[in-house]
């Protein structure tokens, strides 16, 4: 099966310690990693303010989760988090069509900027005193 990029952010109650935090993390990563994926980044944003009070709450603990796998274990996950009380809300995007598509786009400007960056930005000879006139 194809390996598939995904990002997945969760908030968790402001009340959760940095050890729950990470003790979170691991359970999720061991999760994922039994269900045959890997767990490529995960970064802690800290406590933030929210857009808007959820369950009574204004604040939340942010984590961003990047992982590969087929999808199998994304499905697992979002299921734990749906009956994990200290997980406020939680997103998960596929992220390797985006990036294919964005390095593809990448390439052809840098092809582009290649071609046209061996001519002379103004398509014709310079005049050296107008280059001179700027210095001064």
């Amino acid at each position: 099966m194809a390996n598939r990029v995904y990002e997945v952010m969760y908030i968790a109650v402001p009340e959760t310690t940095d050890g729950d935090i990470t003790k979170l993390n691991d359970t999720i990563k061991t999760l994922i990693e039994k269900d045959g994926g890997t767990v490529t980044e995960i970064e802690g944003w800290g406590r933030r303010r929210l857009a808007y009070p959820i369950r009574k709450k204004t604040e939340g603990f942010y984590v961003l989760l990047e992982i590969e796998g087929s999808g199998q274990e994304i499905a697992e996950l979002e299921r734990r988090f749906r009956v994990n009380d200290t997980v406020l809300r939680y997103m998960t995007v596929r992220v390797d069509e985006d990036r294919k598509a964005a390095d593809k786009k990448q390439a052809k400007r840098d092809k582009k900027k290649n071609r046209n960056g061996s001519k002379s930005d103004f398509g014709g000879a310079k005049d050296s005193g107008a280059d001179e006139a700027f210095e001064a």
